[in-house]
């Protein structure tokens, strides 16, 4: 008579008998076809369902940031919007990109965590002259004022966050498509038209700063073609994405250092 060792769960053993014919003997054999239930581990809410994909802004708030980006299906969608930054989700399809696009005050950062693509970058929208091929894992840094743009060159959906400082996009912004996000700048540009991201009212207000300066000047008894040369430099710098107050501190160190000559003539006319 022959009796069967114990081989322990999931296996199973065939026991010969005399005059039988042999059987194979089960020991606890799980009873499926699929081997991919065998192990079945918790499943975990879709974080961004789990949001409602409703911006979280100006609350403590902590998340798996890969694994937000790699299930978000939207264009662009404000996670957490505050006074400072802003962080957002995109998912940019195959063959499409960003946009061509510059943020004269805001400094950009970009990280791949699925597909890769070509990112451009330059001073001018007619000068993009630094080109990068990123992937998975890729960060990137847009200083304010530089023209970019991030395109899809694989075959699956770019996944991707961006942080934005300060904010760019209202608060809650969700856009599922790039077309949604096209009509939502037109609708915008339609109703408040902008330039370089301001409406002439906030270029006004965010320059305000400078006008007090010149007119400290004014006071002071500084030359008057001193004055407008210093403050139009500032404008230059301005609109290639300075604050007003670096503006000024820069134009001032050209100034006091001797860096420009030219200015330090005028003031002494």
């Amino acid at each position: 008579m022959y009796f069967s060792p114990y081989t322990g769960p999931n296996y199973y053993v065939n026991v010969p008998m005399p005059y039988i014919r042999q059987q194979p003997i089960y020991w606890g054999y799980p009873q499926t076809t699929n081997i991919e239930n065998w192990y079945q581990p918790m499943q975990v809410e879709d974080r961004a369902d789990n949001m409602g994909f409703k911006d979280q802004g100006k609350q403590p708030f902590v998340i798996n940031i890969e694994d937000a980006a790699e299930k978000n299906r939207t264009f662009r969608t404000a996670m957490w919007t505050g006074n400072h930054l802003q962080v957002v989700l995109m998912s940019i399809g195959v063959g499409e990109s960003i946009g061509l696009e510059v943020h004269p005050n805001v400094d950009q950062f970009l990280r791949i965590e699925e597909g890769q693509g070509l990112v451009q970058m330059g001073e001018s929208e007619n000068n993009l002259n630094f080109e990068k091929r990123v992937s998975e894992d890729y960060a990137i840094m847009v200083p304010a004022g530089t023209w970019h743009n991030l395109t899809n060159t694989g075959n699956k959906p770019l996944k991707l966050y961006t942080i934005y400082a300060p904010p760019e996009h209202p608060f809650g912004t969700i856009q599922q498509t790039k077309a949604d996000a096209m009509a939502a700048e037109e609708d915008h540009n339609s109703s408040n038209q902008t330039y370089f991201g301001r409406t002439p009212d906030e270029w006004v207000q965010y320059t305000d700063f400078l006008v007090r300066q010149g007119l400290e000047d004014v006071k002071r008894g500084i030359n008057p073609t001193h004055i407008l040369q210093e403050f139009i430099l500032m404008g230059v710098l301005v609109g290639k994405g300075y604050s007003p107050e670096t503006a000024y501190e820069t134009v001032e160190e050209w100034e006091r250092t001797g860096e420009s000559k030219l200015l330090q003539q005028s003031k002494n006319m």
